[in-house]
């Protein structure tokens, strides 16, 4: 099984230039845990932003959501692999790196994004 066969081909990003307020927005919008950060130029690398990154912001350092860019808080470079990737090696490396979603690219493109739920539940529609 190949990633590309069970990723999540629509993927929420954000503008790194929104703010927090508007990414918890778009999170809550879209139903999703965290967003892809789009690139500024087409040599530019993507990054993520997460609930996790978020509450850190905003307990931890006491941030002002309406002030503070995703750019400021979001994971850049962030981890990648291609769709032609086997499932296994994917999952070997999310648990190794401690991940739960990686990004899917064709290129330097943004193709989709996986998570280990999508694995999980790829395994488990094998097993029924």
């Amino acid at each position: 099984m190949l990633v590309k066969d069970i990723m999540m081909r629509d993927v929420a990003t954000v503008s790194p230039l929104a703010t927090i307020r508007e990414a918890m927005q778009l999170m809550r919008r879209r139903d999703v845990k965290s967003l892809v950060v789009e690139k500024q130029h087409p040599h530019d690398a993507y990054g993520i932003i997460t609930y996790t990154d978020i509450l850190q912001t905003i307990v931890a350092e006491e941030g002002d959501i309406d002030l503070i860019n995703v750019y400021d808080i979001c994971a850049k470079p962030l981890i990648s692999v291609p769709g032609d990737l086997e499932v296994k090696y994917l999952a070997r490396l999310m648990v190794r790196e401690d991940k739960r979603r990686i990004v899917v690219l064709d290129g330097n493109e943004l193709e989709g994004i996986i998570t280990i739920n999508d694995i999980v539940g790829a395994i488990l529609a094998i097993a029924d």
